[in-house]
């Protein structure tokens, strides 16, 4: 796996051995990126369920100011933490071996506010929902963040969560990135469903 695009291109990425985590695809990765790049210019990154890093590494690269990377599983997050190393970014990252739910509350408690929020948890095992209501409270999250949810197609999240509502999706198969807005926004507008 490599950095795809910006300054770190093609700057090679340590991934865990096994089969726990589930990095994001390329495809996706680049959809994803290319729809956030109007807002990731010293942007302040949060990627939870990061895994071995590399949609937060890409979004540094890319030009997000700071990226705050959570990954609870050892091999994962030791992976995660050689990827920041390697790529020199130890000062623009926080890596935090822990569960979203303790991170988030960490971060909050820390006072610390994210303009992009990204989660690819495992699927199947009800995090999206759960994570998306944490983030709805509104806690670490600026007023008009931007928060993508990774998830298994045919499991889409509910289109409002707290102050979250839902305006885009881009299908990849059976995985789908839904994006929300924090604030005053309205749901999903006509034409914002993207298939490939």
């Amino acid at each position: 796996m490599r950095i795809i695009a910006g300054r770190l291109k093609g700057q090679q990425l340590v991934t865990p051995r096994g089969h726990r985590t589930r990095p994001t695809a390329d495809q996706v990765r680049i959809a994803l990126m290319d729809t956030l790049m109007p807002s990731l210019t010293g942007a302040r990154f949060l990627d939870l369920f990061a895994g071995a890093g590399s949609v937060g590494l890409e979004a540094l690269s890319r030009g997000a100011g700071r990226a705050v990377l959570v990954e609870r599983d050892a091999d994962a997050a030791a992976a995660l933490r050689r990827n920041v190393a390697a790529l020199g970014v130890a000062n623009q990252t926080l890596v935090l071996p822990m569960d979203a739910a303790r991170a988030l509350n960490r971060l909050a408690a820390a006072g610390e506010r994210f303009d992009l929020v990204f989660l690819d948890p495992p699927y199947g095992a009800g995090l999206v929902e759960d994570t998306l209501l944490r983030l709805g409270v509104g806690e670490v999250i600026t007023l008009d963040a931007i928060v993508i949810a990774q998830h298994f197609t045919k499991h889409a999240p509910p289109d409002r969560i707290g102050t979250l509502a839902a305006y885009r999706t881009r299908r990849f198969g059976e995985t789908t990135l839904t994006f929300f807005r924090a604030g005053a926004y309205d749901a999903k507008t006509p034409g914002d469903s993207v298939s490939e």
